[in-house]
């Protein structure tokens, strides 16, 4: 079984095989069919026409199943590797661990935001950025320039103890679990970390950046929380809502899955007790 492990518990040789198997899928250009998914997704969804990865309901389930084919696709590199997440709510600042030169490498420099140091830096010639919203080619962060606060345990528990997953009109407008957790409403969790990290974290090929997967995956840990702590509140809609993905529909890109197949993570990886 596959655990999630909090990226300040990884051992360093964990670490260095989960960078390893990054750049492997980057070396054979797996890495950017991922990139290219999400910024689709990220360009199609919209408020008011057929939204799936992003303001929308589905936007837990859809990233779980990102996030899924990912670690399988690590795990074809290195079937020890699994995907690591970041509580940001404790790693709040850019001399956190895991912007260390052995790992994520840090802030990028003032003048342009390329990232100088780590294994994903443009002199490391490791990690070009092929899938790209302009012409820069290297990966670029501006750790705490747009927003300079990363969110706190407060406002976390604050969204957790939202009692309802989601709610009509079911776009970014929404109140509910999803749409806080998400951040288009509230105290703006998931959406004010990659502001916070800058550069194309800020964009629609946020995937770039690797911190991308550790981001996610402790957000799919924060819905998980928040299943336990509300065990009788469904996913919604259930069912006959235009442009979103209802309980039971299949989810694009992939003609496989639903959200009724994602609700429970821990036939696929479950967490650390962290």
């Amino acid at each position: 079984m596959t655990v999630r492990k909090n990226q300040s518990a990884l051992t360093a040789d964990e670490k260095r095989r989960f960078v390893a198997a990054l750049l492997e899928l980057k070396r054979s250009g797996r890495y950017d069919e991922f990139v290219k998914t999400h910024n689709a997704f990220i360009l199609g969804d919209t408020d008011n026409g057929e939204r799936t990865g992003h303001r929308s309901p589905s936007f837990l389930p859809w990233h779980r199943r990102f996030l899924l084919e990912f670690e399988q696709a690590l795990q074809s590199v290195d079937p020890s590797v699994a995907l690591p997440y970041w509580d940001w709510t404790v790693d709040r600042t850019p001399r956190a661990s895991l912007w260390a030169p052995d790992f994520l490498g840090g802030d990028g420099r003032s003048r342009d935001g390329q990232v100088m140091d780590g294994p994903f830096a443009a002199s490391a010639g490791k990690w070009p950025i092929n899938v790209r919203v302009d012409g820069r080619t290297y990966l670029r962060r501006s750790l705490g320039a747009a927003v300079r606060e990363l969110p706190t345990k407060a406002e976390v528990e604050s969204v957790l103890n939202i009692p309802t997953y989601d709610m009509a009109p079911w776009n970014s407008a929404s109140d509910g679990f999803r749409n806080h957790l998400e951040g288009w409403r509230g105290v703006n969790l998931h959406n004010r970390v990659h502001v916070w990290v800058g550069g194309q974290m800020a964009t629609g090929v946020s995937p770039n950046d690797p911190v991308f997967w550790l981001h996610h995956a402790f957000v799919d840990k924060l819905w998980a929380q928040w299943q336990r702590r509300h065990p009788k509140s469904p996913y919604l809609p259930g069912g006959g809502t235009p442009n979103v993905v209802d309980l039971n529909d299949t989810m694009k890109p992939w003609n496989d899955v639903r959200p009724a197949d994602l609700l429970d993570h821990t036939p696929h990886y479950t967490f650390d007790a962290a």
